[in-house]
């Protein structure tokens, strides 16, 4: 238990100090500051709307920190 505990906490780490980073830079850890997710896959080429589902499209980490009130 002690490998996956470590391993959880690695993850844990890593993705705060990527939501720090984000910060920072006033970008959204999403998408990373782009507005739109740049994968497009076939399968979603229906969509009309590619805006990053974090942000709504803004970029801004401030819209992203309104959806995830842990960060705000």
């Amino acid at each position: 238990m002690g490998f996956f505990n470590a391993i959880s906490e690695w993850k844990t780490a890593r993705y705060e100090k990527k939501i720090a980073e984000m910060k920072e830079q006033g970008k959204c850890p999403d998408c990373r500051g782009r507005g739109f997710n740049p994968v497009m896959l076939p399968e979603f080429y229906y969509m009309n709307n590619y805006d990053c589902p974090g942000c709504n499209g803004s970029g801004l980490f401030s819209d992203w920190a309104q959806g995830n009130e842990r960060y705000t």
